[in-house]
């Protein structure tokens, strides 16, 4: 697929509209007012992971959305959706490297296109299946992609905490996310995509949490990035 097609398709979560700038503290001349820019080296690497996904998606099931243009909407403009809301509440500093978990990471949403946004995050995609994390293995490799690695195990066996993790389309998810909320630093972010219905599941069993309110995924009528703040003081259960 061409840039200009790919940008096209991405604008509408990646528009003003779509940060909403009332809920976020910014510093001045951070730009929140402008649309976000993919540089041509992101594009670049969009369109080398998607023809890897549909390469793959032949011969495994990594997603049933088979469109080339629907998995740039329904998966790589949600990820980034949640990529800029995060890069944008955060704000690291350069010289700060964020850990990243993409807990249940399958195909690699939103892990690996929150990695080609903010290429100083180190990563960790968090995948069981062994066929789907060679081919997340794959696609780093393709995309000459740093700090980033695969952990084909089970995600309750995963000690390390992270800066934040991130949740989406995983089976079982309300037994997933008690796990995915104690790999959370104090201080840290959870970050969810998932349907309207499964906000009041998610937000119930963790009172240790602030849970910032959900955010319409540009193109869906049912979705939202759901985020929330683990207490400092809050450790691993």
């Amino acid at each position: 697929m061409d840039s200009a097609r790919i940008r096209q398709l991405l604008r509408p979560f990646l528009e003003p509209q779509a940060l909403d700038v009332r809920r976020l503290s910014f510093q001045p001349g951070s730009g929140c007012g402008e649309s976000a820019v993919l540089t041509e080296t992101q594009v670049r690497q969009l369109s080398t992971y998607l023809d890897l996904l549909l390469r793959w998606n032949s011969r495994i099931n990594l997603t049933a959305v088979r469109e080339p243009e629907e998995i740039i909407t329904r998966h790589f403009g949600e990820s980034l959706f949640a990529a800029w809301h995060l890069s944008s509440a955060t704000s690291p500093a350069p010289e700060r490297q964020r850990r990243l978990l993409d807990f249940g990471s399958g195909a690699g949403f939103p892990g690996l296109p929150i990695k080609i946004w903010e290429p100083h995050v180190e990563l960790t995609l968090i995948e069981s299946n062994q066929k789907k994390a060679t081919f997340l293995r794959e696609v780093i490799r393709a995309l000459g992609l740093d700090s980033a690695e695969v952990f084909s195990g089970r995600a309750e066996d995963f000690r390390q905490q992270a800066d934040v993790v991130t949740l989406r389309a995983v089976e079982k998810f309300e037994r997933s996310l008690p796990f995915a909320t104690r790999l959370v630093a104090p201080g840290g972010r959870l970050a969810l995509l998932i349907g309207e219905s499964q906000v009041a599941p998610a937000q119930r069993p963790e009172p240790g949490f602030r849970w910032q309110d959900p955010r319409p995924i540009p193109l869906s009528s049912k979705r939202v990035l759901l985020i929330a703040v683990k207490n400092a003081g809050e450790e691993p259960r």
